[in-house]
């Protein structure tokens, strides 16, 4: 990606000439053709006299460039991705005429054609740094300004952008003068970053709703998708959670919703979640739900949807000055959502699916050798790309969660709510709200920032317990230790709690005290003199960021009674223990598939099962000792079928444990009940096998060697969608063959023609394996194709390519010592890239400790 990077030091230079930025007018001609699009740009700014600064565009063909009503020439100015101003005025007006790409990449302004109706969709996605690919821009955080747009397009089109909607005037189609066009003059936005600005436009369906804002003012609310989509487009359920989620903030931060309308559009081939444009929020269109999915996902929908509703205020209101900020909008958005979710939803036990998720993703994150502070070092925009990771979002939520068990929470809102305040419609840094948040608790945060914001890595807390013959404790300490390459001990405000079993035979809770640890060994006064319990729980309601053991005894008694334990928070503790020690290689990786199996038909939380199920799944294929992997993957299989028939007809559980047996089929004997499924010779009552079920376990046997490439293209030709033709690409790169492993391959390294989504499903089929040594040819081929990658693509395709494609599952010396190799050989390679393959070597090496301890 030569030439579009930009460093902090240059922001910094820029925003030093660059005095204020006082509005874009943009007017984006959608009409020009399938390739391109017509982009005019007039920016307004005031600046350092004489001064010189560079604009950010990019585009194939730029046309006019005129500074101060004096044209340059394009040639001269323009290069790579920047524009370069010289001379400047006080006040200075630039207008910037290009041809714009349109993207199958997710990035800038990506077009869709639908299969099954051929309609075209677009939708604009800019963070980090691609508004600079629809039109010319300051793009960095910082320089905020007022943004109107003008857009042309088909007249029977939906245009929606940040601003409300207006009415359309009669414009000229530019290719298709038959064809009716409209022009769409949008208000100016708030003063906004560019990153947030925002453009959906197409036949897409919409139902519209309203909500009335604490202020008074009714907002109106709309929720988009494809037209071919629309009869699944569960708009109302959408709005509800959207009404909580506007109450809930509202009388929480005791700040007004700050923009006018709310849109919610769910777009295709979309490369995250979901992304927080002022008033013009686009999620993944998975989201729309075309089949029966699990509670998981459904509560994923809600958290996500307030997640980018927290957004509003966090980050959009107000807004990081530089990169290195990150957290200022993800970590709070993340524990804002959770909390919405508990407290104003349905989903009451979200924090406990914020264990098993989010903390969980952010453990596994801190322990690479990629961690980095909460408060990350960003230089430039390829640090922050990377940046976007279990740290920045779910340790940095769980820390919040932390600080707030430390101050008080009344503290903490009534000091974020003067933050809002303070900072409306600005830019900020870390120091801003520490000062809000220190005036309201009347605490010095600054050592607390340092430990916890501005140092890497997790903590491991130990109780160590001493009894007498009675049972009574005799001694409770709690012992604190950190990585060698991240030594800090910081303090922890947790809870301990004691578990017993009651006269109806569950494991509740006896007893509860909160304590703060701090340093190597921390002793517990008050528990000395109790008898001791079954289950002592460290980080009891799970207000601590650390990770946790069992004490020898409370471990036995969790083994045995797991499914007993009546709160599903406490339970969720026990498993991510049980998990982390297999990970650490202190625990046999064939014991976790035992406590699994042993215990996972009893669980009621269906994101614990969906987390706990997927690694299951990582623990049979990658950390069990290959000599017993075979039986041991075909026992898993077994039982998984076995739990499926016995589970409740309709439950959740049982939908999960059939996605998972047909993900994880091993044998030949695992044949008959995934194509009885397929075919309807085996029923299971309760469970509808829909259209995405049969890709899944269409898949599983694919995996098998039971389904060929003919019965993949009947189930697409049968499911002509968008789906359908991402689930083919995907079984299409699962065929176990060397073969197809390699068609699959080249698909997406060597043809640069396929767009995002469909990359992202091929990469996940071409690592979904039986047998691991159907991936041995490409270890080297994965290294050498590295540098190509990274050279000519897109970040967000490359991205795909290096993470999707590491061949993991072959789990071996082999690939460990021909990925070292690459790095060694390659130590100038660009940092995002060496990040990405240093993080899949880091997965090869401790999948090879965990095998090693398995063995043992």
């Amino acid at each position: 990606m030569p030439g579009e990077n930009l460093t902090r030091a240059e922001a910094i230079e820029r925003a030093a000439v660059v005095h204020g930025v006082e509005s874009y007018a943009i007017d984006l001609d959608l009409t020009t053709g399938a390739e391109t699009f017509s982009s005019t740009t007039v920016i307004r700014f005031t600046a350092a006299e004489g001064g010189a600064t560079f604009l950010d565009l990019v585009a194939p063909h730029v046309r006019e460039i005129v500074l101060n009503g004096r044209a340059l020439d394009v040639a001269a100015v323009f290069t790579d991705s920047r524009i370069a101003l010289a001379d400047l005025a006080a006040d200075n007006e630039v207008r910037v005429v290009a041809d714009c790409a349109y993207m199958n990449t997710g990035e800038g302004l990506h077009r869709f054609v639908d299969p099954v109706d051929g309609e075209v969709y677009l939708y604009t996605q800019f963070e980090v740094p691609d508004a600079r690919r629809v039109f010319a821009t300051f793009e960095q955080p910082d320089l905020k300004a007022p943004f109107q747009l003008s857009v042309t397009a088909p007249a029977r089109w939906h245009v929606v952008s940040n601003q409300p909607t207006p009415e359309p005037v009669a414009a000229v189609h530019a290719t298709e003068p038959a064809v009716e066009a409209a022009r769409w003059e949008f208000g100016a936005t708030p003063r906004i970053s560019s990153y947030l600005v925002a453009l959906v436009a197409g036949p897409y369906a919409v139902e519209r709703g309203e909500v009335t804002s604490a202020d008074g003012r009714v907002i109106p609310l709309g929720v988009f998708c494809r037209s071919s989509l629309s009869q699944h487009l569960d708009a109302e359920a959408i709005m509800a959670t959207t009404r909580q989620g506007f109450a809930f903030y509202e009388g929480t931060f005791g700040v007004p919703y700050p923009f006018d309308k709310y849109d919610q559009l769910f777009v295709p081939e979309y490369n995250m979640g979901a992304m927080e444009n002022p008033g013009c929020v686009t999620f993944t269109e998975s989201y729309v739900f075309r089949s029966k999915v699990t509670d998981a996902v459904r509560e994923r929908r809600v958290v996500t949807i307030l997640h980018e509703l927290a957004h509003m205020w966090f980050g959009d209101l107000v807004t990081m000055k530089w990169w290195n900020d990150l957290w200022l909008n993800e970590s709070f958005a993340e524990y804002a959502s959770t909390l919405a979710t508990a407290e104003a939803t349905e989903w009451e036990a979200a924090w406990t699916t914020f264990n098993a998720m989010e903390k969980t993703w952010a453990y596994r994150q801190d322990q690479l050798p990629s961690t980095h502070p909460i408060v990350a070092t960003i230089d430039d925009l390829e640090d922050v790309q990377v940046n976007f990771d279990g740290i920045t979002y779910a340790k940095g939520a769980s820390v919040l969660k932390q600080l707030v068990a430390w101050v008080g929470r009344e503290e903490f809102i009534s000091g974020v709510s003067a933050y809002f305040r303070k900072h409306a419609w600005g830019n900020t840094e870390l120091s801003d709200l520490l000062v809000e948040l220190e005036a309201t608790s009347g605490r010095d945060l600054t050592a607390w920032s340092k430990i916890w914001l501005e140092t890497a890595g997790v903590n491991t807390l130990r109780p160590e317990i001493g009894t007498d013959a009675d049972g009574v404790v005799t001694s409770f300490a709690i012992t604190q230790t950190a990585p060698a390459d991240h030594p800090t001990l910081r303090p922890h405000r947790l809870g301990i709690g004691f578990y017993d079993v009651d006269a109806t035979g569950a494991v509740v809770r006896t007893r509860t005290v909160q304590v703060d640890v701090d340093g190597e060994r921390t002793e517990i006064a008050e528990l000395v003199g109790t008898e001791r319990p079954g289950l002592v729980l460290v980080n009891d309601d799970d207000l601590a960021y650390a990770k946790v053991r069992l004490d020898d005894a409370s471990l036995a008694f969790a083994v045995e009674h797991l499914s007993r334990i009546a709160d599903p928070l406490a339970r969720s503790l026990v498993w991510g223990s049980a998990w982390d020690a297999v990970r650490d290689g202190e625990t046999p990786a064939s014991s976790y598939v035992d406590l699994v199996l042993g215990n996972i038909a009893a669980e009621t939380e269906s994101t614990t099962v969906r987390t706990t199920l997927a690694q299951l799944g990582l623990a049979v294929r990658s950390y069990v000792d290959p000599a017993r992997r075979a039986a041991t993957s075909e026992r898993v299989g077994d039982t998984l079928w076995q739990l499926a028939r016995a589970a409740d007809a309709g439950s959740d559980l049982q939908l999960q444990l059939v996605k998972y047996f047909a993900a994880l089929s091993s044998t030949s004997a695992h044949v008959a009940p995934l194509r009885g499924l397929l075919d309807g010779t085996v029923v299971l009552d309760g469970l509808a096998v829909d259209t995405d079920l049969r890709w899944e376990l269409l898949e599983g046997l694919v995996l098998l060697g039971d389904a060929d490439e003919a019965e993949i293209d009947a189930a697409q030709a049968a499911d002509d969608t968008a789906t359908g033709r991402q689930a083919a690409a995907r079984a299409r790169a699962a065929l176990p063959t060397v073969a197809a492993k390699e068609r699959a391959f080249s698909s997406v390294v060597d043809d640069a023609d396929a767009p995002n989504a469909i990359i992202r499903a091929t990469a996940s089929g071409f690592v979904h394996v039986v047998d691991p040594a159907v991936l041995e040819p490409f270890a080297q081929r994965y290294v050498d194709a590295l540098l190509p990658i990274w050279e000519t693509r897109s970040y967000h395709i490359a991205e795909e390519l290096i993470e999707g494609l590491y061949p993991a599952p072959l789990a071996s010396a082999e690939l460990r010592d021909t990925v070292r190799g690459w790095l060694d050989a390659h130590p100038d390679a660009p940092a995002a890239l060496r990040r990405m393959v240093v993080e899949g070597l880091a997965g090869t090496e401790r999948a090879l400790a965990a095998q090693a301890a398995d063995a043992a």
